[in-house]
């Protein structure tokens, strides 16, 4: 979005419904689960591979505005672990965020790691694929780390790719891009995995509120 309003103060209409309005983030609504996945991370030794088993729950939050700018979204938690193994692989929380006005996408991400990013990108409302990415040192799409991960293991790009299937089932490729001490080129730590439906969205508030108020009163 580059052409911004000069009223930066009054504020946007939105319908109580976010589910009706997350455009191509509808897919993703709802608690999922996949273990068709592979880590690609950096070791001593070398690349490690690893396959997880993921649980990722997104669910609609109240429409959000910025003044003029009119935000739908998803909040979302993803957890991790390796198979047999009760031990935290990864663990995320953020949004997933969607402006009919631009066809702008942005996912913001936090880890315990110490570790936080805004991506971007853009989509039409009916896209099945879509691809978002941070840069370190953006001020709009940016990654922030603690002082040792900036060190050892610099993230200067994040790039995730998720595509809608036509069986119910969505996935997603990431690709974060490190600097290592001692090494010559950037290391490319992947992830993908695809996932599957266990359970439906709830609404989010206004829309339960809405809900509430249409239904007859008891007898």
């Amino acid at each position: 979005m580059s052409d911004f309003p000069k009223d930066i103060y009054t504020e946007a209409e939105p319908d109580v419904d976010t589910l009706a309005n997350l455009g191509p983030l509808r897919a993703l609504a709802g608690v999922w689960t996949g273990r068709m996945s592979m880590d690609v991370s950096p070791k001593a030794a070398g690349p490690e591979r690893q396959d997880y088993i993921e649980r990722i729950e997104l669910q609609p939050i109240d429409a959000q505005t910025n003044g003029p700018q009119l935000l739908y979204g998803l909040r979302y938690h993803a957890h991790m672990v390796k198979p047999g193994n009760p031990e935290t692989f990864h663990d995320q929380v953020g949004y997933w965020l969607w402006e009919p006005a631009t066809g702008a996408l942005m996912q913001t991400l936090s880890i315990p790691r110490g570790q936080t990013a805004m991506a971007v990108g853009q989509a039409s409302a009916d896209a099945k694929t879509f691809t978002l990415r941070a840069q370190r040192g953006s001020m709009t799409n940016g990654i922030v780390s603690n002082p040792f991960l900036e060190y050892a293991f610099r993230t200067e790009s994040y790039t995730i790719t998720v595509t809608v299937h036509d069986d119910g089932t969505w996935s997603y490729e990431l690709d974060t891009e490190l600097v290592i001490p001692g090494q010559s080129e950037p290391f490319h730590h992947t992830d993908h995995n695809r996932l599957r439906k266990i359970g439906e969205p709830t609404l989010n508030p206004t829309a339960q509120a809405a809900t509430r108020q249409s239904q007859p009163p008891a007898a």
